[in-house]
Parts: structure tokens; sequence; C-alpha cells
């Protein structure tokens, strides 16, 4: 069975979100493909928190080249997938070395500066859309650049879709407090609209502790660390599922939304471009407000095309279709 390393950092490995959920899928569908997926991470100089002073990603990938190196030649790897940009040097000890950032050197984005120079080395990667694929050619000249997107799990999908079990004024938003992710916005928005029920999803146990600066009203309930299960079932519960995000590189989170056949609101930055469908609607601080209580208001409790349009574009099927064509191509 042929190998491929998977790098990825650690805290990457440790939260209940996209890149595990990531990481995890892919070890499925290549192991269908004759293929075993290999989880490198560093084991050194790491922080369990958003880019903490003398702790930034980057560095911490730098001083963890060797501890890398020798997982993959123990593993004898001649094929790396990267998931961040501070392991793209290792295109200078093994040829097929692809990019697949679960980030992106974006001015709104915490260490941009820091990411760009590792791009500068990159010369094939994977994206999750269209938008990414014209950013890398545009910014850094790369253009063997393959699109797939992160399928969702369709028997999630499936299973637990009940429309008549929506919440008519529940709103769902699922992120990180981080700047760029503006989790002050879904609280303010509570505590301008009591008779609203503001459900806050984190992905990792960590933010427990950091929410509680936020003066949270009672009308937003905090979960944590969700399953699989539970995020598609909160989903189905919600009638409005908003994301206030600055900038992403595919926003998981709105292509699941999409579909549960939920009403979307969704920041109007062309990073988002892909989630598009009857009842996506793009907006801005300025009126977002105003696009949650219309949307909460609309007669209809799920958007069937929204859910069509999902299953079309970001399903899991999709995911492995692509999958297979790349891993043909890359491997042979």
């Amino acid at each position: 069975m042929t190998k491929v390393g998977l790098v990825m950092r650690k805290i990457q490995f440790t939260e209940a979100q996209g890149p595990r959920i990531y990481a995890e899928r892919l070890k499925a569908i290549a192991a269908d493909e004759g293929i075993e997926i290999v989880f490198v991470q560093p084991e050194r100089h790491v922080s369990g928190y958003d880019q903490a002073p003398g702790f930034e990603y980057e560095k911490g990938d730098l001083v963890n080249y060797d501890i890398v190196l020798d997982q993959l030649y123990r593993e004898n790897i001649d094929h790396v997938i990267c998931t961040v940009s501070g392991f793209t040097f290792l295109k200078l000890f093994i040829d097929k070395c692809v990019l697949f950032p679960h980030s992106y050197p974006h001015p709104a984005l915490t260490g941009a500066d820091m990411m760009r120079p590792f791009y500068s080395i990159v010369d094939k990667a994977i994206v999750h859309t269209e938008y990414l694929k014209q950013r890398f050619a545009e910014d850094f000249g790369v253009t063997d650049v393959d699109v797939i997107p992160i399928g969702f799990e369709e028997e999630l999908a499936r299973r637990h879709y009940n429309p008549s079990a929506v919440v008519k004024n529940r709103v769902l938003w699922i992120g990180r407090d981080e700047p760029n992710r503006r989790p002050e916005i879904p609280i303010a928005y509570a505590k301008a609209h009591p008779d609203a029920e503001v459900v806050m999803v984190f992905g990792g146990l960590r933010y427990k502790e950091s929410m509680k600066k936020y003066d949270i009203p009672p009308n937003v309930k905090l979960m944590f660390a969700l399953g699989r299960d539970d995020i598609f079932r909160l989903m189905n519960s919600a009638k409005v599922y908003w994301s206030t995000s600055v900038f992403d590189t595919f926003a998981m989170p709105l292509a699941e939304a999409m579909a549960m056949g939920k009403l979307i609101v969704k920041p109007d930055h062309p990073c988002y471009g892909h989630i598009s469908g009857r009842h996506a609607f793009a907006g801005n601080p300025d009126n977002w407000f105003e696009l949650v209580n219309m949307a909460l208001a609309a007669p209809a409790a799920v958007s069937e095309d929204n859910r069509e349009r999902a299953f079309e574009r970001f399903s899991e099927r999709v995911m492995r279709e692509g999958y297979r064509k790349f891993f043909a191509e890359w491997i042979g």
C-alpha cells in the first residue's frame, strides 16, 4: 500500500473541527484507493493557543522540520500533503509535496505576513474553491492547482434532516473565539433581539475559558467540541445559519448548513462565492441583523434549493471523485 504523509499541526488533531474532520475523511477515501494516509505532526515548540507570543505557528513549524523529516523517512514516505504553509519547505527534501491550506495569507488573518514567504516555494496545491485557485495564480503564480471540496457526510445529512424539528427563532453560528471569526457580532445581535435564540458552537474545549471575557445574554447558548452527529442534529434544529468570518478557505459549516436546508446569512466577501443558492444571503456588519431577521421571518422553514445545491457541489461523493482523480495523476 502506497503511503502518503499528511503533515498537520498538533492542535489540528485535537480539536473537533475542520482540519481533523478533513484528515479522517481523507484517510478513509485514500484507503479505498489503496493508499495509506500517515498522520505526521510536530512535537515541540507548539502552543495550545492561537499565535501565542514566541510560539507563532510558522516559527514552531520551522524548528520542527527535523522531527517531521524523521517521521517521513522512518515511514519511507515520498509523497506529502501539507495542510499548513509552515511546512512547504519540505519541498527541498521531498519532491512530491503538495500544499492543501487550511488558511491563506489574507491581510485580515493572524500571521498573514509570516505565512507569505512559505508560499513562495509552492508549485502544486489542492484548494477547496475556485476563488482560492484564482488567488494562488494571481498572488503566487501557482497554476498547478486542483479544486476539491471537503465533502460533508451525506449519510448524516439525510439521517438528521427533519424540517418539522426546526426551531423557528433559532440562529446557529459555528466558529472560534478568534478576531477574524468575530463572535462578538452574534452576541451583540442576541442582546438586541431577546426573542431570538442564538446557539454558538466552538470546536475546542479551550474556548470555554476564552469566552468568559464576553457578557453573554441569556438567549445565547454556548456549546463546545460537539461530535458529528450532534452537529448535524443541531444544524437541523436551526432555521438560520449565520457566518460572520472575515475570510475562509472553504467554510465547511456553511456547506453543511446548505446541505441541511438552512437559510444562510454569510459575508459578502468573494471567498464565499461558492456558497450560493436561492436562500443564501450575503451581507456585512451594516445589514446582517436585518438579514438574519428577514431569514427568521421567511415563511419556509427550510430551503430545498440550498440543500439540492449542496449535495451537487460539496458532498462526500464529490470529494471522493476529486481525490480519486488527484491520486491517480499524482501517484500513478
